[in-house]
């Protein structure tokens, strides 16, 4: 008898995956079956009693909802979450008393939907919610019970659609609103706030949903599903890197089903499609079909910007290049600038022209114009006959050689060096080497939301386990590239509403193109990376966490410890960042040798950095005396400062940057010569 394990048994993540797959379908099913109707005292359907609904037979399977949470969690699940249904149960009923009928609140169609009319998908919702009430019976039967609320109402939502539009098209097509303008949505009284909006969330800040009644009770009815939902999946026994992935994995489902992704449940965009006779739905299909063709959302108006004529315009000459970097040495501001240089690692999955955008957000002009003198890489973007190239030979044929360049055209026997992201990460490993070396003429290290320690790396630790590793490892050893649009995607997820779903609804829904957006632009420009070094870098550092550990590494041959980092170090984060979480960056102060000084700013991983001070934006959080043992006691005692924290940064490396002597007359010298005009060659490159 074949005993060789199932797929199952090999990936656990895939049975939990298969059965959550297999409750979702049984809550489809039950919450897709005709519900008995009700008559009000004008003739025409309504609502019936939350206490009738919650009578109603449920047909999960006990054996696999009991396989997935404990009965007595569920139970206490409900008990949460039944007065919360039943109060918006009860602001619905008397929403449709107020409005005079059904037909006053959601056209003719009214809330026909409660009868299995598939159009009132979000309506009918309710009733799987309802179903949490009253006689749940056993334990195990409540949960089959209450199971059903919020993941089979979402999908109803996503299945009943196309219906929805006609019945609030159909309402809208009978009735005036108050301005007497044909076409217009009916205005009712609205569903009182029950389940309000969290905090930051801007998918339904337009007023039709809360003053329109129907959208308003869709709007509280989703929020409160994807509570639930969220909280289900809490309750589940998966843990570690499961769990992680499950609750990742059901706020995408969550995020997915909103329904202000549908046009049937948007009311912006049935408002739009009647003012404009419908050319916003064509013209959305048409935007559609064009991000088809590129692979990729539109988020800012492509032809607003170009490198080198709008964007990356800072003056300067690349005063080296080989086959994996170019670097530029920026033209001084000032007569006399300091004596020691900085070099600028940025991150190689990006292009550089974040830090040099437009010249009143340009981090590079800025740090021009306080006397400092710049030199920074551009990374090239992979090509495959570059797929071999490794961690070391980034270090080496990157950030070493770079620094070799900028000391032998200056003339400083030393330098100030900078690292924003993973070219943080990549300048610190090549500090380690230096260190191991004996090799003294870093002075200092700014490092930008940088990791250096990977136990918390936040969210994207669902794209970068074993697991998913170990599936393309080989082909990544082999020499496979990893497109930049794959990595800009995984980030993009982290924050879909923001970066995804938002521009799905205003392309696509709305037929709106997007306003020009440097940074945004600048975000769709990615760059690829050579498989063994983005394998070495995911193994090593975000799987493995061997960067934290004194010699667990060798790079260049030399044993890697951070504690030989001794120079003077500036270490940023970003409050917001999902990328690299500030308790993360914050940890690296215990890990360097040298005297760190910690600043938290305002924002995320890239708006937080790029803030300029004209532009008067966020705030940013210093501490005084010596640090603190964690990150939250940090905090507990910072001081918030109004502004940008350039300033702050501006003086902490003047500090550290020498006397003031007469500015270069021109770039490089006999051995440098200029190759060419910055931004360079490699920037050009069409992006991953």
């Amino acid at each position: 008898m074949d005993q060789s394990p199932s797929p199952s048994d090999l990936n656990p993540f895939q049975a939990w995956s298969d059965q959550w797959r297999a409750f979702g379908s049984a809550w489809a099913k039950w919450w897709l079956r005709p519900l008995p109707q009700t008559t009000g005292t004008s003739g025409m359907p309504a609502l019936p009693p939350f206490g009738e609904i919650a009578q109603l037979p449920l047909q999960v399977p006990p054996a696999l909802f009991g396989a997935l949470v404990d009965p007595q969690a569920m139970t206490e699940l409900n008990a949460r979450f039944l007065p919360r249904m039943q109060e918006l149960w009860t602001a619905a009923s008397e929403a449709l008393v107020s409005a005079g009928g059904p037909a006053g609140f959601a056209g003719p169609g009214g809330l026909a939907g409660l009868t299995g009319v598939p159009g009132m998908a979000g309506m009918a919702g309710m009733a799987g919610i309802a179903g949490m009430a009253g006689a749940m019976g056993p334990a195990t039967g409540g949960a089959q019970q209450v199971g059903q609320a919020g993941q089979a109402g979402q999908a109803g939502q996503a299945g009943g659609s196309g219906r929805v539009g006609q019945v609030s098209q159909g309402g809208s097509a009978a009735k005036s609103d108050k301005s007497g303008q044909p076409g217009a949505i009916p205005t009712a009284p609205p569903v009182r706030e029950v389940v309000p909006v969290p905090p930051g969330d801007r998918r339904f800040k337009a007023a039709e949903w809360s003053d329109q009644p129907y959208f308003s009770l869709v709007k509280q009815y989703y929020l409160l599903a994807s509570e639930y939902l969220t909280a289900l999946a809490e309750l589940s026994p998966a843990t570690g890197q499961d769990k992680l992935r499950l609750a990742y994995l059901t706020r995408q489902y969550a995020d997915a089903l909103s329904p202000a992704n549908f046009p049937a449940t948007n009311p912006e965009v049935l408002k739009k499609a009647l003012e404009t006779q419908g050319k916003s739905l064509a013209q959305g299909l048409n935007n559609l079909l064009t991000d088809t063709r590129h692979g990729r959302i539109t988020m800012s108006d492509a032809s607003a910007f170009a490198v080198g004529q709008n964007l990356a315009i800072t003056p300067g000459q690349v005063v080296f290049r080989n086959e994996l970097i170019e670097l530029i040495q920026y033209t001084p501001t000032t007569e006399h600038v300091h004596e020691r240089p900085l070099l600028i690692v940025p991150p190689c999955i990006n292009k550089y022209y974040i830090l040099d955008l437009q010249p009143n957000n340009s981090f590079i002009r800025w740090t021009l114009e306080q006397g400092q003198t710049v030199f920074l890489i551009s990374w090239r973007n992979i090509t495959p006959e570059l797929g071999q190239l490794g961690w070391d030979d980034y270090l080496e044929q990157g950030v070493l050689t770079a620094m070799d360049v900028v000391t032998a055209i200056t003339g400083s026997p030393t330098l100030n060096t900078l690292g924003f992201c993973v070219g943080g990460a990549l300048l610190t490993s090549a500090l380690a080497v230096l260190g191991a070396r004996g090799d003294t003429r870093v002075n200092s290290l700014t490092l930008l939301t940088t990791m250096l320690d990977y136990e918390d790396p936040g969210e994207i630790r669902v794209y970068v386990s074993e697991d998913m590793l170990a599936m393309r490892e080989s082909s990544l050893h082999g020499g496979q590239i990893v497109q930049g649009g794959e990595l800009a995607g995984a980030f993009a997820s982290l924050r879909a509403n923001d970066l995804v779903w938002n521009y799905v609804v205003k392309n696509y829904l709305k037929g709106e193109t997007p306003p020009p957006f440097d940074l945004l632009h600048w975000n769709a420009d990615s760059a690829n990376l050579p498989g063994p070094m983005y394998a070495y870098y995911v193994r090593n550092f975000y799987i493995d966490n061997k960067l934290r550990e004194p010699g667990a590494l060798t790079m260049l041959g030399a044993p890697v410890d951070l504690g030989a980092v001794k120079m003077p170090a500036y270490i940023y984060a970003s409050r917001e960042d999902h990328i690299v979480p500030w308790p993360s960056a914050y940890r690296s102060t215990g890990l360097l040798g040298g005297e760190a000084t910690f600043v938290l700013g305002a924002s995320g991983h890239i708006a937080g950095v790029i803030n300029p001070p004209a532009s008067g934006k966020r705030n940013y959080w210093t501490h005084a005396g010596t640090a603190a043992a964690s990150a939250d006691d940090w905090f507990a005692g910072a001081e918030s400062h109004p502004g940008s924290w350039w300033p702050h940064w501006g003086q902490w490396l003047a500090n550290l940057s020498g006397e003031r002597v007469p500015a270069p007359a021109a770039p490089g010298n006999d051995r440098y010569p200029p190759l060419g005009a910055a931004p360079g060659t490699y920037v050009l490159a069409p992006g991953g």
